[in-house]
């Protein structure tokens, strides 16, 4: 009686699949350490004097990128100058930073990258209305208030000074806070005040409704916007702050740098997405000096535009950020770096798998066709009884070890056409006997 033997499907699998799952775990193990570490859940962003325009975005800034649970610290500082050598000091912490355009000869080194512009920063130049000023060149030995050392102001000032052949021998400059210089301009302390500020400043607004105080236009903005490219000539409409009130009571030529959202060079690419996200809801929606969805702009960069920037403003947001919450954006973004080469090999080895599989199966019953062929070829008619024992035996052998093969309901047929073969050739040996 012949026994039975259940197949064990499991175990041949494991044989055949293993090795295939063990290669793909091992290309897993080998693709992680490409993958780049996950973005910190907090970052330093420098602003600006705390009562600025540089401080107040950044207040914005931190609400929207805590939606996304990343924790913006605001750094209060003096200016672009001080903002420009916290990014560039490794133990400040600051990775981000609101800077002016043209203030980027205060950097020492090239590690800075602009990830855009945000909008149009008009310098303001007001005075004292008894003392009508028409050119830069009439300031020489006037009093001025051109804000902070380490401010951006002070650096577009001096240039355009300096533009004018004046100096600082040449007039009396104030050192006084800037609300301070707003009061001592008011009160005749002061001749002249130089501010760098959005259109939405409160003290644009209460110097333009102050008795006595006239903005400055610069008729020749467009000779100094060609000389300094960072520049930009601006038109003030007259009524355009209030139309009851006529304010202003005239068209104003302004010169206006941008400012700009810089960075350290090594900022995680998916807090850019995100800060560029957040710019596109703060300053897209237009200003008086700027159409809706003029900025953020990588135009009048102050530094180099990152490469993940140039990649935003091309393309837009990645489609997972537009898709999924930024965590489950970021993990899946960093692991598709993972998943694409274990795909690539995933998807050969699982196809060529079933092939094996079934090879394997087939040549445990097919192997045993050889054997029985050499005892059938030794069959002839003149064979000898020693002979005919032999191969008796030898058949006996290979019927007896056939059926303990064992092979999955579905190569079965296989191995009964190997069993119907085996008493084939046993009825021609019986045949030699008689």
């Amino acid at each position: 009686m012949r026994k039975t033997l259940h197949h064990n499907t499991r175990a041949d699998y494991l044989r055949i699949y293993g090795p295939a799952v063990l290669l793909a775990v091992v290309a897993f193990v080998v693709a992680y350490q490409f993958v780049e570490p996950a973005p910190p859940d907090r970052i330093v962003l420098a602003t600006g004097e705390p009562d600025g325009a540089y401080y107040a975005f950044g207040e914005q800034y931190r609400d929207i990128l805590a939606r996304d649970n990343i924790d913006l610290e605001l750094r209060a500082t003096a200016g672009s100058a001080e903002n420009i050598a916290l990014l560039e000091t490794e133990d400040s912490e600051v990775q981000v930073g609101f800077v002016q355009g043209g203030t980027q000869s205060f950097a020492q080194t090239e590690k800075l990258v602009s990830l855009a512009t945000l909008y149009y920063e008009p310098l303001w130049i007001f005075h004292r209305s008894d003392a009508p000023l028409e050119r830069l060149t009439d300031l020489a030995g006037r009093r001025l208030h051109v804000g902070p050392e380490d401010s951006g102001t002070r650096a577009l000032a001096l240039l355009l000074l300096s533009d004018n052949s004046i100096g600082p021998e040449d007039v009396e400059f104030s050192m006084l806070a800037s609300d301070e210089a707003i009061d001592a301009l008011i009160a005749d302390e002061l001749d002249v005040l130089f501010m760098v500020a959005s259109s939405e400043s409160s003290y644009v607004r209460h110097l333009l409704e102050a008795d006595g105080i006239r903005l400055m236009s610069l008729e020749r903005a467009e000779a100094y916007a060609r000389q300094h490219r960072f520049l930009s000539r601006q038109t003030l409409p007259q009524g355009v702050f209030d139309l009851a009130a006529d304010l202003p009571p005239q068209d104003v030529t302004l010169l206006a740098p941008t400012a700009n959202l810089v960075a350290r060079e090594d900022l995680h690419p998916a807090l850019v997405d995100l800060l560029l996200q957040a710019a596109d809801q703060i300053h897209g929606g237009g200003t008086v000096f700027a159409r809706p969805g003029e900025f953020p702009s990588p135009q009048y960069v102050a530094f180099p535009l990152s490469s993940e920037a140039k990649r935003y403003f091309a393309n837009g947001p990645p489609f997972l950020r537009r898709t999924l919450p930024f965590w489950a954006a970021t993990l899946v973004d960093r692991l598709k770096v993972m998943l694409l080469p274990l795909i690539a090999l995933a998807i050969p080895l699982l196809r060529s798998m079933p092939p094996l599989y079934q090879w394997r199966m087939r040549a445990r019953v097919y192997r045993w066709y050889k054997e029985l062929r050499i005892v059938e070829g030794n069959l002839s008619d003149n064979v000898d009884p020693e002979q005919l024992n032999q191969l008796r035996s030898e058949l006996d052998r290979i019927e007896a070890e056939v059926n303990d093969v064992s092979v999955p309901s579905s190569y079965t047929k296989d191995l009964y056409h190997l069993r119907m073969h085996i008493d084939y050739v046993r009825e021609h040996l019986q045949g030699n006997q008689i």
